[in-house]
């Protein structure tokens, strides 16, 4: 069986102290494992940060120890790897560029016997397409070795100025402003539960007056009322007598 062939690719995010000796690190890593930088590009922003993308081409055995010697650079932020099996396209390109450069060979062999200048033109127009095709199926496989043979690893550098660090820094110690802010956010968030609160209750408290209502309007009316408690009339004819003096007369 065919060994199998896969093709490696890998991206990282690094932020670095210093771009330039984080650039020397990744370029001299490519060269000692025989590798080499595909593409380069540099830009620095408003507030003099420099951000870096560079394509490193190393050898897929030096792949893992390249990786490690890159993350070495500074503080890791993304990393993301990838191998893809190209095997079935590795053999499939290379059986037809071997039936292809056969049936080169076949039509060179005719055209080496043709004496009619009709055929030799027609042989010539055949060999033509037919090595046109193999030039593209050659291709073709030089680009899938190539691409199995060496990994291909997007390194993307970022560097913050000191005047930068500065501004960060400021801007993330919390200021009366953000207190404030912060303050409003809660205030806004209790009253959004106080009226979650009010909301869930307030079909209960509808119906509970309803009830309440439907009460006093229909039912307590029709309920039988209790008699009043009858006093006892005083004897015609009799008057009240009268208190008994202090002094002991009548």
């Amino acid at each position: 069986p065919a060994p199998s062939s896969v093709v490696r690719t890998a991206s990282l995010t690094v932020r670095v102290k210093n771009m330039t000796e984080a650039l020397d690190t990744a370029r001299t890593a490519a060269r000692d494992a025989g590798g080499f930088v595909g593409d380069e590009n540099t830009r620095r922003d408003e507030d003099g940060s420099r951000h870096s993308e560079i394509v490193l081409r190393v050898p897929t055995e030096k792949y893992d120890e390249v990786l490690g010697e890159l993350e070495g650079t500074g503080e890791l932020l993304r990393r993301n790897s990838k191998a893809e099996d190209v095997t079935d396209q590795v053999v499939d390109v290379d059986s037809r560029v071997k039936s292809q450069r056969a049936s080169v060979a076949r039509v060179r062999k005719l055209m080496d016997r043709a004496t009619e200048l009709s055929d030799v033109v027609s042989l010539e127009s055949e060999l033509g397409n037919r090595e046109a095709d193999l030039e593209a199926l050659l291709a073709q496989q030089a680009s899938l070795k190539d691409r199995v043979g060496l990994a291909t690893v997007t390194l993307t550098l970022s560097e913050k100025t000191a005047a930068a660090r500065k501004t960060a820094a400021a801007e993330d110690d919390p200021g009366f402003l953000d207190a404030l802010a912060g303050g409003w956010g809660v205030f806004l968030a209790v009253l959004r539960w106080i009226a979650l609160v009010v909301g869930a209750l307030l079909p209960f408290l509808v119906v509970f007056a309803l009830g309440v209502l439907a009460w006093r309007r229909f039912l307590r009316p029709r309920l039988p009322r209790r008699p009043a408690p009858a006093t006892s009339p005083a004897a015609p004819g009799t008057l009240p007598s009268a208190p008994p003096a202090r002094d002991g007369k009548s």
